[in-house]
C-alpha cells in the first residue's frame, strides 16, 4: 500500500506560481512512477506529467511542457510539480497517482495509488 497527500494548492493569478507537493508514505517509490493528473470543471481527468523514480526521467503532457516541471525528493519520499506561467485553463484538481507498472504513463489506468486532490484556481 502507498498512500499520498498532496498539498500546495490554492488561487492564483494568470501569470503567476504555486508548487505542489505529494508526500508518499507505506512504501519506497523506487519501483514507481509518480504523476501528476488534473481535472478541470466539467472536464475528464487528464495527464500532466510523470516522474520516473527510480531514473528521474520525465514526461510532460504538450500543453504544460516549458511551464511545469516535476521533481522528486528522495530522502522524503516526496514529489513536485513546479507550476509557473500558470493560464485559467489550467484551474482543476491535481492528483498525484504511483504506477507500477511503467507502460503508458499518460493511461490514468495504469496508475494503482491516488491522492485525494487538492485545488488549483487560477484567475485572469
Amino acid at each position: 500500500q502507498v498512500q499520498l497527500v498532496e498539498s500546495g494548492g490554492g488561487f492564483v493569478q494568470a501569470g503567476g506560481s504555486l508548487r505542489l507537493s505529494c508526500a508518499a508514505s507505506g512504501r519506497a517509490l523506487s519501483s514507481y512512477a509518480m504523476g501528476w493528473f488534473r481535472q478541470g470543471p466539467g472536464k475528464e481527468r487528464e495527464f500532466v506529467a510523470t516522474i520516473v523514480y527510480s531514473s528521474g526521467r520525465t514526461y510532460y503532457a504538450d500543453s504544460v511542457k516549458g511551464r511545469f516541471t516535476i521533481s522528486r525528493d528522495n530522502s522524503k519520499n516526496t514529489v513536485f510539480l513546479q507550476m509557473s506561467s500558470l493560464k485559467p485553463e489550467d484551474t482543476a484538481v491535481y492528483y498525484c497517482a504511483a504506477d507500477r507498472l511503467g507502460i503508458n504513463y499518460s493511461n490514468e489506468a495504469e496508475y494503482e495509488y491516488w491522492g485525494q486532490g487538492t485545488q488549483i484556481t487560477v484567475s485572469s
